[in-house]
């Protein structure tokens, strides 16, 4: 029973970093209609300017953790500003948005290796103790405790804006019909750069937190394969159905792993996207749209 408890402590910390990186793809989704691939590049980043603030200006943990969120965010308003909107000032066909966003991908991510960062593998300093918190036979890393509740009080951060402001209600009504949010007023283009500044601060902080566990390296954003798969499983456009499914998705691959291979965690969990993909393409909580991808 306690390694089952194990299982589930590992699944809630790691589902919880995944639902910092989807509810970005979901809340792009819901205004812009695309998945932006870029995503990856912007948490990359985010996970870069955390470490170089440790050990370069060896700003204390909470400082630099503040300055990741920023950078990342910064870079996310950028690139809706530069490779986004003039596509979305034409008109243009979501196809376009999509290859425009793994170009974008593509670049950030080879810019880095082009520059002296190179593709060196990074790890933190040790700003932790490494000495697990026990619960009777339960171990509770001290860094898997900060991931959860890093990520469960910014989720609810996120939802209290969307929820309780006014620019919550803009970001609400936009999603809902961007044509009929601009008659009544609301000004589209402040909308995105507020959706596409929050996507890339949690990005911002998820980079950090999972290079806090690992390790930072050019292609650290190829994790979010992870978090889109999160994201369709609870249901593009919905930020309740991104924590879910992330939540699950990361119980899975746990349990896959401490059960029976972790050779079989990403096989787990590439079938479970195309299994909802071809039972209920909606996800959990998503609701049937036209003209997404």
């Amino acid at each position: 029973m306690s390694y089952f408890l194990q299982q589930v402590i590992n699944g809630l910390s790691l589902g919880s970093v995944y639902a910092l990186m989807s509810v970005g793809y979901s809340l792009v989704y819901s205004i812009m209609n695309f998945s932006n691939f870029a995503h990856g590049g912007v948490i990359m980043i985010g996970a870069y300017i955390g470490y170089f603030c440790l050990t370069l200006l060896n700003v204390p943990f909470f400082i630099a953790f503040i300055i990741s969120a920023l950078g990342a965010g910064l870079l996310a308003v950028t690139m809706e500003k530069i490779v986004y909107r003039p596509l979305r000032k034409r008109n243009a066909p979501f196809l376009y948005f999509i290859i425009s966003a793994m170009g974008a991908s593509i670049f950030l991510e080879n810019i880095v290796i082009a520059s002296p960062i190179g593709p060196t593998f990074r790890s933190y300093p040790a700003i932790f103790s490494t000495t697990p918190i026990m619960l009777g036979n339960i171990a509770l890393g001290r860094i898997d405790l900060l991931m959860f509740i890093i990520s469960a009080l910014s989720l609810i951060g996120l939802m209290y804006i969307i929820e309780k402001t006014k620019i919550g209600l803009s970001i609400r009504a936009t999603s809902y019909s961007i044509k009929g949010s601009t008659l009544m007023g609301v000004n589209v283009d402040k909308v995105i750069f507020i959706i596409f500044l929050l996507g890339g601060f949690l990005a911002g902080l998820a980079g950090m937190l999972f290079g806090m566990k690992y390790t930072v390296y050019p292609q650290i954003g190829n994790i979010t394969t992870k978090s889109f798969i999160a994201a369709v499983f609870g249901g593009l456009g919905s930020l309740p159905g991104a924590v879910i499914g992330s939540i699950l998705l990361g119980l899975i691959e746990t349990m896959t792993s401490g059960y029976l291979s972790s050779q079989y965690r990403d096989l787990l969990a590439f079938a479970l996207l195309i299994s909802v993909l071809v039972f209920k393409p909606t996800g959990l909580m998503g609701k049937t749209t036209e003209d997404k991808a």
